[in-house]
């Protein structure tokens, strides 16, 4: 069983050590990439962009204060992301036409806006990246037949009494590994996936 300690965002808050920087990290690199790469950035500009981010995070982390809404973490992630986008069009502009050429301002303005569907967007491929990133985190952390219980059960969304004649389980053994890998997402996720 895998011992409770406080959020990484606690962590980090708190008294973050090495190993915490470098899980968030693990964690925010393929994120940050994959929603730039889907917003038009190339691959030299998407690593500078990112590397800006996470350089911002760092600094900041001191002073942000997670108010326990749904969102909070992820919406400061975004309004730093906004802010480095800006300084990265406004340097292009001088240089060569940005991303989206006039666009990409109308681009980071929806973005901007808590309603907007680009926002919205946002929030979803900010979850499902984390989440993914989370559950290859985990995985090593649980026996293997307690992890293919897991991923029958929630990720593929097998009945519980096939997963467990699948694995040679009791059903109750199937229904308590679900039930440990979720609390151990739960704990890695708080505060980053609401």
């Amino acid at each position: 069983m895998v011992e409770t300690s406080p959020s990484l965002l606690d962590r980090l808050n708190r008294n973050p050590d090495d190993a915490d920087w470098r899980r968030l990290i693990l964690l925010y690199t393929p994120v940050l990439h994959g929603w730039l790469e889907n917003h038009g950035l190339q691959a030299c500009d998407r690593d500078d962009v990112t590397q800006e981010i996470l350089g911002v995070v760092v600094q900041k982390m001191p002073e942000f204060r997670h108010n326990r809404r749904a969102g909070a973490f992820r919406s400061w992630l975004r309004t730093i992301t906004i802010h480095c986008l800006r300084r990265f069009w406004r340097a292009k502009q001088y240089q060569a036409v940005a991303p989206g050429g006039s666009d990409f301002e109308n681009h980071l303005i929806q973005l901007e806006d808590p309603a907007s569907g680009l926002s919205a967007e946002w929030d979803r491929q900010h979850d499902q990246g984390l989440l993914r990133r989370l559950l290859g985190l985990v995985e090593p952390e649980f026996q293997p037949k307690t992890w293919q219980a897991f991923r029958l059960l929630v990720l593929e969304q097998r009945p519980a009494a096939a997963t467990a004649a699948e694995l040679g389980l009791t059903v109750n053994a199937v229904l308590i590994a679900k039930s440990r890998v979720l609390q151990r997402l739960r704990q890695e996720a708080d505060g980053l996936i609401d």
